[in-house]
């Protein structure tokens, strides 16, 4: 469709949508957004799962990303998350990570669930954030359980006090998501007026259940996503086609 407004990169139609979202802004007293990989590709990051672009068209994860590469082809695992770690250094947030820390700060939003390891949104600012998948900012001791700052890992000792290999503070293949996050996030979820998703095909499960148990309690449920989702036909309002970035600044407005 063309553009209607020269002022705007978006046409009447999504102008609409947003100016839709910023009516159940105003009336949500508690609203929760949930970010996926495309709040992070727009950042520069690749993702996992886009056909011919994603890291996993790429890389075997099973090889890779699995404890069982972390217990038996530990080299290579080492140097998968170290490249991985890498091209976090090389990217930084965009500015729709830092337009969700300021509405967190003014109490626009109430928390952010996360399927991204990047840790962006905390380096924007925001605070109340649930990282359902862990997070490339730490790592761990894999027999203590000893936290320390990423640099520990991409550094040559690998090794704890305790004799255990640090690793990544990620939710590896074969490994459960951390129970702790999943309640909270449930408990978010129930409490929500207003439901959010930024960037999230919504195909993993169990992540993509939040937002059913949002729409379930009489939460609206809004998707920004460039391609269409599994739960579109659940959704109050869905924006496709369009950077998340771009969008949150109009809505910033």
């Amino acid at each position: 469709m063309k553009k209607q407004n020269p002022q705007t990169p978006f046409s009447q139609s999504v102008l609409q949508k947003i100016n839709q979202l910023k009516e159940y802004m105003s009336k949500s007293s508690y609203t929760v957004v949930f970010s996926g990989a495309g709040m992070s590709t727009e950042a520069g990051l690749p993702d996992f799962r886009s056909v011919g672009t994603g890291m996993w068209t790429q890389f075997n994860p099973l090889e890779l990303a699995s404890t069982t590469a972390m217990k038996h082809n530990r080299d290579q695992f080492i140097d998968f998350y170290r490249y991985r770690v890498q091209s976090l250094k090389e990217c930084k947030p965009h500015e729709g990570h830092y337009i969700l820390a300021e509405w967190e700060k003014d109490g626009k939003i109430q928390s952010i669930i996360t399927q991204n390891v990047d840790g962006f949104h905390h380096a924007a600012g925001n605070r109340r954030i649930l990282e359902l998948h862990g997070t490339l900012r730490t790592c761990h001791c894999s027999e203590c359980g000893k936290t320390y700052p990423i640099e520990q890992f991409m550094g040559e000792n690998v090794q704890c006090n305790c004799g255990g290999f640090i690793r990544p503070s990620v939710v590896l293949f074969g490994e459960a998501l951390p129970e702790g996050a999943l309640h909270q996030s449930s408990i978010e979820a129930k409490k929500a007026d207003l439901f959010i998703v930024l960037g999230s095909s919504l195909s993993v499960s169990p992540a993509n259940l939040f937002p059913l148990e949002a729409k379930r309690q009489g939460a609206k449920l809004v998707i920004i996503n460039m391609e269409t989702t599994d739960l579109d036909n659940k959704a109050d309002l869905i924006i496709n086609g369009e950077k998340i970035g771009d969008v949150l600044r109009e809505l910033a407005k």
